[in-house]
């Protein structure tokens, strides 16, 4: 059984082929079950770990399970919020065949998801990009996005301006103080965060953004706005997921700002022409992402077979 880094995982998953990958995976060369999703308590006043347990499998060739942990205050403690592992197995025998890193199989396929969105939703003409967050997955979310659109402009925003200057000086891009200042600018705008209220606003978006958003891992935590859900046309990874887990999709439909047929389509739907994705350049649109198991085993099984090669 092989084992692989955190280095040779991200060696392994290059943008754009990633988004390639994950294409036909929700056009349905794939089955994901329900994941397992075990909030852990850390008394006496500790905020939950969440345990998350996904499975997925490729009819006769390969099947895995991401085994991760989403623990906010890691951060507190100078380490990593996501850990965990990836076991791939060969679907028809049972044998394993590899130990992968999970954190970084995570940030790659989210951000490959994220950039398979905006093939559909995004103006194929959009060229900057505004990335809300400085965490581990920011410039994986970056170098994504470009790999898809002609983006060659750049903005980060983070809680803490030295960090997102740091982050602006290794990915090519300007360092801002407030996002109101130039949301408005951006052609697309990725939020990932673990901010408990929202940080987009829709009275600041203007026709033709596309907004991604990726944090609110929590019924009670949102990244947008009601009148980001009003103004927006919806687009979700999987509904399953996204009206179970997400507050930026929970919240608004428990309090009647959106309802379930304002969802106008999950990823599968775009990978299969079910739905054509964005209509019109004026249209605002919006993808939230959760995850699905499908996304970690196209990433496992890209690279293990590179790796037999």
């Amino acid at each position: 059984m092989r084992l692989f880094s955190a280095e040779e995982v991200r060696a392994g998953l290059p943008f754009p082929e990633l988004v390639d990958d994950l294409r036909l995976a929700f056009q349905g060369s794939m089955t994901a079950p329900a994941r397992g999703h075990f909030n852990l308590p850390n008394p006496p006043d500790g905020e939950d770990t969440v345990l998350l347990v996904m499975p997925a499998w490729q009819a006769g060739k390969y099947a895995g399970v991401k085994t991760v942990t989403v623990s906010p205050e890691n951060a507190k403690l100078g380490g990593p919020a996501i850990l965990g592992v990836y076991s791939l197995i060969n679907a028809r025998t049972g044998e394993p065949l590899a130990i992968l890193d999970a954190p970084m199989i995570t940030v790659r396929r989210t951000a490959a998801a994220s950039a398979l969105a905006s093939t559909y939703l995004s103006r194929p003409d959009s060229r900057s990009m505004l990335m809300i967050g400085t965490g581990v997955l920011a410039p994986h979310f970056i170098e994504a996005h470009r790999s898809v659109r002609p983006i060659d402009k750049v903005w980060v925003w983070g809680r803490n301006l030295n960090k997102a200057k740091d982050l602006a000086d290794a990915c090519d891009a300007e360092p801002v103080e407030n996002i109101a200042d130039i949301i408005g600018e951006a052609d697309i705008v990725t939020a990932a965060t673990m901010s408990p209220d929202p940080l987009i606003l829709g009275e600041q978006l203007v026709p033709g953004q596309h907004i991604d958003l990726i944090g609110a891992y929590r019924p009670d935590r949102r990244e947008a706005d009601d009148e980001v859900m009003r103004r927006g046309t919806l687009f979700v990874d999987t509904f399953e997921t996204a009206t179970e887990e997400t507050g930026d999709i929970v919240i608004p439909l428990k309090t009647g700002v959106i309802t379930q047929a304002d969802l106008r389509a999950e990823m599968a739907d775009l990978c299969t022409g079910r739905h054509p994705g964005r209509r019109t350049d004026d249209e605002i649109t919006v993808f939230k992402s959760c995850g699905s198991a499908l996304e970690d085993l196209a990433a496992a099984i890209r690279v293990w077979e590179a790796s037999q090669a």
